[in-house]
């Protein structure tokens, strides 16, 4: 495979749709890792989250271990017992079908960035613990108690 640069990587930015049930995260840009190469099994990006934002809504996976490297900047590990401050070189793990719902929060004046990678796992369920939400595997967001989630369909 040849190198690519990370401005050369297709970019995205914007919100999933379990913000129209539990809110937007604010301003961040994402570098595709993985569409660049079409890799299946592997999901890698690296995300610049700016003053104020979130990565996503605190979540937690039942199929898909996660890792994240900070790159740049200061981002707040937010999980079920509290919260860390993570500085560059500093490494997350969250293995599969761990109830530690997480996200990260950069409450600094500058932007972070930081590298994210998951396995992919087609009949995963992503988990929204303080939304009260889960993503099905087929993209349908669905209450705790298996109720459709309003303004939550894609």
């Amino acid at each position: 495979m040849p190198k690519i640069s990370i401005p050369d990587l297709p970019a995205y930015s914007g919100s999933g749709p379990i913000t129209r049930i539990a809110g937007e995260l604010g301003a961040y840009e994402g570098r595709a890792i993985s569409a660049a190469f079409g890799m299946e099994k592997l999901g890698a990006a690296i995300e610049t989250l700016m003053p104020g934002s979130a990565s996503s809504h605190r979540h937690w996976h039942e199929r898909t271990d996660e890792l994240v490297v900070v790159l740049e900047g200061e981002i707040f590990l937010v999980e079920n017992e509290g919260e860390t401050l993570l500085h560059p070189g500093d490494i997350a793990v969250f293995p599969a079908g761990i109830d530690n719902g997480h996200c990260l929060k950069n409450r600094s004046d500058a932007p972070a960035r930081f590298l994210v990678i998951g396995t992919r796992d087609p009949q995963d369920r992503c988990i929204y613990p303080d939304a009260g939400i889960v993503m099905e595997p087929d993209g349908r967001l669905v209450r705790t108690d298996g109720r459709p989630a309003e303004g939550g369909s894609n």
